[in-house]
């Protein structure tokens, strides 16, 4: 016979044994008051994988006592929400409607559940690993409540694996005992998912030669049931860009090691470097610009190095742009220049050339000519004259006192 995986064997039965998610089903937190008063509404699960969805939406029902209706987005369609609503409207209980991977969803399919949200023929549950704001359509969103799931604790997992040790019908039956390091490597093997911390005790389990029904679990033993461990990497989902956004903060914090750290992280993750390449050429000018123009020159070296390369030697360079870049002086007063551009042209209906810089072959050699004042014919090629359009007063680009911007700021207060 065939045994049940342990992830499966110790799903809780009742919210008391539902571990993690204190800031949603902790003492006072929002969905224990919606029980209180019997009710339930409309929601979105956002959390990555294992950290329990899909039972607390159970567990929800169960609570309830209500029907509960499991679907997954990825093999269902309209007809199968039909035959939820119908059964709903059957049921002389509440009816939570669960489905899983809602995101996968296309819009027409997403509309189809607006009514019955909308009437309360059923409470919708939905689960999804991306962003709901950008993988939900905005007429289902605005009828539901966004509730995210934290990945699961270190006190989390321990309270988990000492559950299921306590409870499961076959773990209880034996005296298991494990180092103290065994939790923290769970922990940090895991990615506080809870299905692949169970998954990696019942591998313990099962290759362990006991004596007299006595387990001893060490942390060798368990990195020889994990395996080659890969860090969490959704390449094309909000985890994935949330490292993107970590690096590229680190990099203008001016932090080398936090640079190479996620840097390193997203590549031997499986990002792709062509993505982080392109991020560190934006970051040369947002946030280094002229405070050191070559920044850019190096990114853009380091871009096409890797082009040439390729992995594991087209590692170096992105490494080596990465840290040049962390430690470059930063100025943003190109990006800030820009914005600050971008609000005066928003706020002018009509923008005219002055007459003086029009193109001489169109608006007339001899004029233009002779009102425009030529900076090489003056000393050090600069003569004041104006260049903005009329009601345009400037005073964009304000260079900062970092690097190379500091000669720039000097230059620019001796012309102006």
């Amino acid at each position: 016979m065939i045994m049940q995986p342990l992830a499966y064997r110790v799903r809780p039965k009742k919210l008391s044994e539902y571990v993690g998610q204190s800031h949603l089903v902790g003492e006072g937190k929002i969905l224990l008051r919606m029980l209180a008063k019997n009710q339930l509404v409309s929601m979105i699960f956002v959390g990555n994988p294992g950290v329990g969805k899909t039972t607390l939406a159970k567990l929800l029902a169960g609570s309830l006592n209500w029907q509960f209706i499991e679907l997954s987005a990825v093999q269902s369609g309209v007809k199968d929400i039909k035959l939820a609503v119908n059964k709903a409207l059957e049921s002389e209980k509440g009816t939570v409607l669960f489905l899983d991977e809602i995101h996968r969803f296309n819009k027409a399919q997403q509309d189809a559940l607006l009514p019955h949200v909308e009437n309360g023929t059923l409470v919708l549950i939905g689960a999804t690993t991306e962003n709901p704001f950008f993988a939900i359509n905005n007429a289902l969103l605005s009828r539901m409540t966004v509730l995210r799931l934290n990945a699961l604790s270190l006190d989390d997992i321990k309270s988990l694996v000492q559950h299921a040790l306590i409870t499961d019908e076959i773990l209880k039956e034996h005296q298991i005992s494990m180092d103290s390091e065994v939790i923290e490597h769970l922990y940090h093997i895991s990615d506080g998912d809870s299905r692949r911390v169970l998954n990696l005790i019942e591998s313990m389990f099962i290759i362990s030669d006991p004596k007299e029904k006595k387990y001893h679990f060490t942390v060798d033993l368990l990195k020889s049931v994990a395996g080659e461990y890969a860090h969490k990497m959704d390449k094309g989902g909000d985890y994935f860009y949330d490292q993107l956004s970590a690096f590229h903060k680190s990099v203008r914090g001016s932090d080398p090691d936090a640079a190479v750290f996620w840097l390193a992280n997203m590549i031997e993750s499986g990002a792709d470097p062509f993505v982080i390449a392109r991020r560190m050429l934006c970051i040369a000018s947002e946030d280094i610009g002229n405070a050191d123009p070559k920044a850019l020159t190096i990114a853009l070296d380091a871009w096409q190095s890797y082009e040439r390369l390729g992995l594991p030697e087209g590692r170096l360079p992105l490494i080596q742009a990465a840290i040049y870049l962390a430690v470059a002086p930063k100025s943003n007063a190109s990006y800030l220049a820009y914005k600050s551009v971008f609000k005066d042209l928003k706020a002018q209906t009509q923008i005219e050339v002055p007459y003086h810089l029009r193109n001489i072959e169109v608006a007339g050699s001899a004029q233009v000519r002779a009102q425009y004042k030529y900076p090489h014919d003056y000393p050090n090629a600069y003569v004041k004259q104006q260049y903005l359009p009329d009601g345009v007063l400037g005073g964009y680009y304000k260079p900062n006192n970092q690097g190379l911007e500091i000669k720039i700021s000097e230059k620019l207060k001796r012309l102006r």
